[in-house]
Order: C-alpha cells, then structure tokens, then sequence
C-alpha cells in the first residue's frame, strides 16, 4: 500500500536536519583530526598540493626495505651466528662491516645521481633500481653461504674458504644496495620537497627506517623463536622478495621524466668534492658525524649476544631488543624534527644526542655487575634515542649548508661519513670483544661480560671526543648560517 505524500515529505523533513548534525559533526571531528595531526605529528605539513604526504610515505617505503635488512644483518643474524651456528665474532664484527666497504662511494653515488642523464629522461630512478637488483641477490644468495660458513648440515665437509667468501659477496652485495638505494631515495625526496621542509624530510624518512626495524624485529623474533637452519633460509630469502616489492611500489611514478633536460655545466666529481670541501667546517663536520656514529655504533653486533650471554636472554628476548633501540631512535627524530622545524640549532641538537649516550651507556655497563635486564633495555632505548637526535642534526645541518646544486653529494658525503665510520666500529667492536677478555683477575662482573664492556667504555670515549670536537660549530653555526641566508 503506498504511503501518503505527507507522510513522505514529513520523513523527509525530519531526516534532513539529522543528516545536516551528522555532516556537521563529521566535519568537526576532521578539522579536529588535521588540527591534531598537524600540531602533534611531526612530518604532517611537509605535504603540499604538489607532494601529497601518501606519495612521500611510499617513497619512504625504500627506508622501509633498508630498516629490515639492518635488522637482519646487525639484529638477528649477528646473534645467530655467534651463539646458535658458533662463528668467532672476529669474523662476524668482519662480515657485517663489509657491506660497508661500499659507503664511501657513498658520496660518488650522490654526485652521478645530481648529474646523471639518462635517455628515459630519469636521474634518481636507474641507481634505485640498481641498488635494489644488488640488495636482492645479496639477500637470496645469503642463507646459504652463512650455512656453509658455519659448516652446517652436509655443507660440513667444504673448506672453509668456499663458505668465508660466499658470505663476504653476499654482504657485499647487499652493502651496494643498501648504499645506493638509500642515498640516492634521500636525495629524490629531498628533489621534490621545498627547502624549509628538509629537517621534516629528514624526520619521515629515518623514522620510516626506524619503524620498519620495529616491525621486522618483532616478525623475525617470533619466527625464529624456535630456530632452525630451514627456519633461517626461509626468513632471510622472504626478506629478500619483500624489499624488491616495496622499493618497486616506492618508485612507481615517483621522478617525471625529462629526456629534454638541458645539460648543467659538468664538473668532475675532484672538482664538485674540493668546492664543497672548501665550504668553512666542512671537513669538520665530517670529523664529528664520523667520531659520533663510531661511539653509536661499536655495540651494534655486541648488543644481542651481551644481553643472550651475560644476561640470559633468549633469541625471541634479544631479538625484541632491536625493536627497543629502533624504539628510542624513532622518537628521538620525531622530537628533533618537531624542535628543528622552528629553527633550532641542528648542531645543538646532535650535541644533545651525544650528551645523552654517555649516560646511556653507562647503565649499559653497570647492567653486568648487577645483574639487572631492566637495566639494560633502558640503557639500549636510551642509546637509540641519543643517537637519533645526533643523526638527525647532522644530517639537517647538511642539508642547510649544502650548494642546492650537490644536493646528492652532501647527502653521500654525510652517508659516506656515517656508514663508514659504523662499519669500522663493527668490525672493531667484535674484535675488542674477542680479546678482552682478562686471564686470572678477580673482577665484580662475570669474565665473559669483560670484552663487552671494554667496547662500552671506549664508547663512551669516544661521545666525550665527539663533544670537543663539535664545540667551534656550535659557536659558529649561527653566524655562518645568517651569510648563507
């Protein structure tokens, strides 16, 4: 039976103001929600019209890829080839810091990347694409040379060459990926983000590398917590096909392509590098972005095993421990990038970092003679949050003192600096640790814990160094920042 029109019109009448509360309300809780997100969240204004914030998160997917694969290689696979396959960490402080071998090419990279002409009209795209095809056969062929390595299974009967230089091509591939594809990532992001969005820049994308170790932390130790040689294969080649996906879907339409680009005024790569060298303190912000990132980074192998050999701590535990430090260092770049965003020293910020590593590693330190886990989660947390704000202001103070024109040099040459010195304290950290270790000496902590904390007192040398040595930029940086404004 049909209803009566009035009996329509009154519905209809008495629904449209419901409809106008709830359109309202829905606006209210939106503008609320961009308001919130713009105050709190510190990358939310780097997006414009031009550059939507979900075009810069999937570009940062590339961060994504290289966060996972660090955990992999310093988090877990660190851990697994010292306790559970029993290879000396001599040799694997060695084998982690060979992908770093490739860092000081680092700032070579950036500058072909600044320069390069290609016949499709693309600068940045080629050596992201590069760098990934490198990252993933490093990845693929890796399980299997570390199985080799450690004489596993059937593959006991090799020498031991066969499995030492497998695994170095392995790392070594995925160290040129990895360097390739971030420095180059970093530099097409900062291409098409305005220059008073850098320190944001900056933030999103290491704080994108920060949650994908989070991520892949607690993945790879729930998988691996019951470990096994298969279980290790599996992990590592599915890390593999993962990083191809995302850096695939992070390049997709990213760079527009200009095969008409008028060709620049050429330098050799002597010549780019002594005009940024003869900037004023240059050299000496290198020096420190070095001397930092060593004090940073000496635990980075070392972390895992202390906490599974001194402490007692299962692969699951200290798994979850890189999920902590990369925990800290997240919201030590959320903080900076909020703070330099309005105009804050960035080289005040990264003394602030290293002001708080010293104190972080101390407890570090002390978690050994006291026996305490909570101690030592802290300590780790509080070294990711302290590296963070040294990190970030180092690398936003090269961005704002760097030509527009070597944009990808400054970006490789702090990279270059960075991963380089990271490398060597790898490998030194895990050579401290093997010979550190005191015979016939009565001591207030176990006697294994002594090359541990040999490596964490150096360290904290090294931050009171790294303080000296930044003190004239502190005093300089204002005046010198005004002659380039």
């Amino acid at each position: 039976m049909r209803r009566p029109a009035a009996m329509d019109n009154r519905k209809n009448d008495s629904s449209a103001p419901k409809a106008r509360r709830m359109g309202g309300l829905n606006r209210r809780m939106m503008s609320v929600w961009m308001g919130w997100g713009t105050g709190v969240l510190p990358f939310a204004d780097v997006a414009t019209d031009d550059l939507p914030l979900s075009r810069l998160l999937r570009l940062s997917l590339i961060q994504v890829s290289v966060g996972i694969s660090l955990v992999l290689l310093v988090g877990t696979l660190n851990r697994v080839m010292i306790v559970e396959l029993g290879v000396p960490a001599t040799l694997v402080g060695v084998m982690l810091a060979l992908p770093l071998l490739f860092a000081p090419f680092r700032a070579l990279i950036g500058f072909r990347s600044d320069t390069h002409q290609s016949a499709l009209g693309w600068r940045r795209v080629p050596f992201i694409f590069r760098g990934t095809m490198l990252h993933f056969g490093g990845l693929a062929m890796m399980p299997f040379a570390l199985l080799v390595l450690a004489g596993a299974g059937q593959s006991s009967q090799a020498p031991a060459w066969i499995g030492q230089l497998a695994a170095a091509i392995a790392f070594l591939l995925v160290g040129a990926g990895v360097h390739i594809t971030q420095t180059v990532g970093l530099a097409l992001a900062t291409d098409q983000a305005p220059e008073s969005a850098h320190p944001n820049i900056v933030g999103l994308m290491y704080s994108m590398l920060l949650i994908g170790m989070i991520v892949s932390a607690l993945a790879f130790g729930a998988v691996l917590a019951d470990f096994s040689p298969g279980r290790l294969i599996q992990v590592i080649q599915g890390t593999a096909v993962i990083t191809f996906l995302l850096n695939f879907a992070a390049l997709w339409k990213q760079e527009a392509r200009q095969p008409n680009r008028p060709v620049e005024i050429q330098r050799t790569f002597a010549e780019s590098w002594a005009l940024y060298a003869a900037e004023a303190h240059a050299v000496r912000r290198l020096i420190a972005v070095a001397l930092g990132t060593l004090a940073f980074s000496m635990e980075d192998i070392l972390l895992e095993p202390y906490g599974g050999q001194i402490l007692g701590m299962s692969v699951g535990e200290t798994t979850t421990l890189t999920a902590t430090f990369a925990g800290g260092g997240l919201l030590g770049f959320a903080l900076a990038s909020r703070i330099l965003s309005r105009g804050f020293d960035p080289f005040r910020m990264a003394t602030i970092g290293a002001l708080i590593g010293i104190p972080a590693f101390l407890m570090v330190i002390l978690a050994a003679p006291l026996d305490q886990v909570s101690l030592f989660v802290v300590g780790v947390a509080m070294i990711g949050f302290g590296g963070g704000l040294f990190g970030h202001g180092t690398l936003t103070a090269t961005m704002n003192y760097a030509p527009k024109e070597q944009i990808g040099l400054a970006l490789g040459s702090w990279g270059a600096a960075q991963a380089t010195a990271a490398g060597v304290g790898a490998a030194l950290g895990g050579f401290l640790r093997d010979v550190g270790h005191p015979a016939g000496m009565a001591l207030p902590w176990p006697p294994a814990a002594t090359g541990y904390l040999v490596v964490y007192a150096l360290e904290v040398a090294l931050l009171l160094i790294t303080l000296a040595v930044m003190l004239p930029l502190l005093r300089v940086a204002p005046s010198h920042a005004a002659e380039r404004s």
